[in-house]
């Protein structure tokens, strides 16, 4: 990058003197011509410059998209990785060793939420791709969405705290027309980010309720939140919250992207604020039960 942004500069640089230079000669050589000259000098100088800096920032935005993909790609290892070895250990263990049938149903339990995780992963990278072809659409049709809600809500409850983690707050049989498997990928990553960037056994709130024609969806979290700056950029591609302590949370970047995305596509729309006293509401509104 430095290289490449020094071999840059001193291009602009040389021709830039190339262009005084030769102004400089012409000028002496057509004195009566020397408004002219300098106008035209003047007008060429500012689009060069104007052009020169356009491609300088056009060149920071390659590097850093590059550099995204690169940290998705390496995310996107770790992410498989992992759950993969820990299904390999625990199929290894079972194989291996006498154990009773309570301890093999746990092993087996908790290789099948691996095999979800994976699962999950390679959902959100299709879906990813395949809101990169404008002409894709939805298959849409009426569900339970409330249902919806509460299945996530079942599945991504954690077990580990006494108390309840995620508090579900829903209107009974609430029907949305939408895509079911694109609206569960909304539900499942806006709840999973709030379970990961919270702090162990935090509440999380998880509302659904019709306001005048539309439906809310909401998630409350009590975690790092979003400062100003980063809720413009958090629905970009490959973009992760936070500083590098943060960025050490497991994810691909894909999630606020997926759930922007398909909201567009769905007549709806989401929102960012604060919570109080720290933390994030991300409150999602589908106008006319997106209909």
């Amino acid at each position: 990058m430095k290289k490449s942004l020094f071999l840059f500069y001193f291009l602009v640089f040389y021709a830039s003197a190339q262009l005084i230079w030769w102004g400089y000669m012409l000028v002496n050589f057509e004195p009566e011509r020397k408004g002219m000259i300098f106008g035209e000098g003047m007008i060429f100088m500012f689009i060069f410059i104007w052009g020169a800096l356009r491609l300088k920032r056009q060149f920071k935005e390659e590097y850093r998209t590059h550099q995204q993909q690169q940290n998705f790609l390496l995310a996107v290892t770790h992410e498989l990785k992992s759950p993969l070895a820990s299904v390999k250990l625990y199929l290894q263990t079972i194989q291996k060793r006498d154990l009773d049938r309570e301890q093999q149903r746990m092993f087996l339990s908790n290789s099948l939420k691996d095999i979800e995780r994976l699962d999950y992963l390679v959902e959100n990278v299709l879906l990813a791709t395949k809101l990169e072809n404008r002409s894709f659409s939805f298959p849409k049709e009426d569900f339970n969405m409330s249902e919806l809600v509460a299945d996530v809500v079942d599945r991504l409850q954690k077990n580990a705290c006494k108390t309840e983690i995620i508090k579900p707050h829903v209107e009974q049989d609430v029907i949305l027309y939408a895509d079911k498997f694109a609206i569960t990928n909304v539900v499942t990553n806006l709840i999973e980010n709030a379970v990961k960037y919270s702090p162990p056994c935090a509440h999380i709130e998880v509302n659904l309720f019709p306001k005048e024609n539309s439906l809310v969806f909401s998630v409350s979290d009590h975690g790092i939140g979003v400062s100003d700056e980063e809720k413009k950029l958090i629905f970009n591609k490959f973009y992760r919250v936070g500083n590098e302590s943060t960025r050490k949370t497991k994810g691909t970047g894909l999630g606020l992207y997926i759930v922007k995305t398909v909201l567009q596509k769905h007549n709806a729309s989401i929102r960012v604020k604060d919570n109080h006293p720290s933390g994030s509401i991300f409150e999602v509104t589908f106008y006319n039960y997106a209909k």
